[in-house]
Formats: structure tokens, C-alpha cells, sequence
């Protein structure tokens, strides 16, 4: 069952004077990411086939992602209303694909998907409450509190199935630490860098993963404080077995924070102005 439906929001509430130019791209970016929830839930289903409880949740946890994508959509089009979500979606679903037919998980476990799934929560539940504590704009602000909390109780719903998991499949700490970490890394994939292509940047400009990840993450980092990488830490931490408070989560948060600038920096120089002339010349 939703926590909340898009017409509770309180879109007459939307002031342009306070929309933030750099967020825009943000917002269409992840609008069509979350919108790809039916995408994933298929996927998940085809991994748990025989897992009736696990299935009807993922199920619902889609229903939820698609209208996360579709509150963004809305948002975005109020913000930039010459921007059509419903196309801007159908090119990204043309042009990124998930293994629908895989019916086993790339992560070697079903334990391995769960903790996957626990990564991918932790960080849009960081990250939305991040974008809306950084953004001025009050409907922008209440979605992105209510996605974020919708985020936390998903990474609570795939941690509890992978307690269930873990009990049968008794995979040790460091290859749950192994599995975390490169879920991570893959925040750089091209799942976030083509939704910024298909979100933000004409259809006559070729895709390139390296200027479209570049502008993203530029803009997406800037939105963080410590704060949010710290409370980031410590659910990764408790997902792979390890203590989410104490000194290891505190040093931790201080090693990711210091990356997380480094690499903001890195990205900063690195990036185009989504729609800039220097696109088309890269096409």
C-alpha cells in the first residue's frame, strides 16, 4: 500500500522564483530512473520466483518507485514546462535494459541481491533527503521528504528479507562488504549517466557516459553535507553486518566525505552545462 499519493502533494505551493537552475537536470535524471521501478521488479521477481512474500513485496515497492518517477516528472515539467517526461522516459527505456530474462542474480546470491538492493536504498534515502534539504523550492522540499522516507522503509524491507536469506546462505562479512562495495561503485553506471542523457540533452547529441556522469555527479554532490554521508554510513554498515555506530562508522564517514569532495572536484572539472553548444560539437 502507498504512504502517499502524488495528489496529496501540494503543487499550488510550486514558486518558480525559488527553483534552483542546477537542480532541474538533477530532477529529471532521477525521474527516470525511479519511473524504471516495473523494470526492476521484474527482474527481482525472476530471482525470487519461488519467494511468494518476497515477490508481492518488490511488487509493491515498484508501485512505489514508478510514482516516485512520476512525482519528479511533474515537478520537473512545472519547473521547465517545455520538458515532456513522457518522452524523455520512453527514450530512456529504448535505450537502457535491465537482464529481464536472468533467473539468477549477477550478484552470485540471492543474500548478494538483497544487500545490492539494501546499497540502493541507502543512497537514494541519503539522496533525496540531501536534494530537498538543499533546494529552496517547497513542493520540490516535500516530495523529495517523502521519497526519502518511502527509500528508508525499502531499505528496511530488502534488509529484512536478507536476514531471512542470510540464515540459509550464511555468506561471510567481507564478501557482504565486497558486494556492497562495488554496488556502490556502480552509482556510475550507466543507469544514472543515460537518464541525464535522455532527461537533459537533445536527441540529436550522441550518448557519452563520461560527459553525462560528469554532470550529474557534479550537481548531485554539491547537495550533500556530512551529515547525510555519515547517516549514509552507518546503514551501509549495519546491511553488511558490521556496527553502524562507533569508531569504525565514524572514520568511515570521514574517508567516504573526503572522497566524495575529491571526486565532486574531479567532476566539477570535468562537466558540461547540460544543452551547452560544446554538445553539439561532441555529437
Amino acid at each position: 500500500m502507498k504512504h502517499w499519493r502524488i495528489d496529496e502533494v501540494a503543487w499550488d505551493r510550486f514558486d518558480p522564483a525559488k527553483v534552483d537552475p542546477e537542480t532541474v537536470p538533477l530532477v529529471k535524471a532521477a525521474a527516470m530512473v525511479e519511473r524504471n521501478g516495473t523494470d526492476y521488479a521484474v527482474y527481482l521477481n525472476n530471482i525470487f520466483h519461488d519467494d511468494p512474500a518476497f515477490s508481492q513485496a518488490a511488487d509493491y515497492w515498484a508501485t512505489e518507485e514508478v510514482q516516485h518517477g512520476d512525482a519528479l516528472g511533474k515537478w520537473a515539467m512545472l519547473a521547465d514546462p517545455g520538458w515532456d517526461y513522457a518522452a524523455a522516459f520512453t527514450r530512456y527505456k529504448a535505450g537502457y535494459k535491465l537482464p529481464l530474462d536472468a533467473t539468477a542474480s549477477i550478484r552470485g546470491s540471492r543474500t548478494g541481491e538483497l544487500i545490492a538492493r539494501c546499497m540502493v536504498e541507502t543512497g537514494t534515502s541519503s539522496y533525496y533527503t540531501a536534494l530537498g534539504e538543499a533546494t529552496a523550492e517547497p513542493v520540490l522540499q516535500q516530495v523529495c521528504k517523502l521519497i526519502a522516507a518511502d527509500e528508508y522503509r525499502h531499505f528496511k524491507l530488502f534488509y529484512d528479507h536478507m536476514r531471512r536469506y542470510l540464515a540459509r546462505e550464511r555468506i561471510g562479512v567481507l564478501r557482504r562488504l565486497r558486494i556492497a562495495l562495488g554496488r556502490i561503485t556502480e552509482s556510475e553506471d550507466d543507469e544514472l549517466a543515460y537518464a541525464f542523457h535522455c532527461g537533459n540533452e537533445p536527441e540529436g547529441v550522441a550518448y557519452d557516459h563520461a560527459r553525462c556522469i560528469a554532470a550529474y555527479m557534479a550537481r548531485a554532490m554539491g547537495c550533500y553535507k556530512f551529515r547525510h554521508v555519515e547517516r549514509g554510513m552507518g546503514m551501509i554498515l549495519k546491511a553488511v553486518g558490521l556496527p553502524p555506530r562507533g569508531r569504525l562508522s565514524d572514520a568511515s564517514a570521514r574517508f567516504a566525505w573526503r572522497m566524495m569532495q575529491r571526486r565532486r572536484r574531479r567532476f566539477a572539472g570535468e562537466a558540461v552545462p547540460a544543452g551547452a553548444p560544446e554538445l553539439a560539437r561532441a555529437a
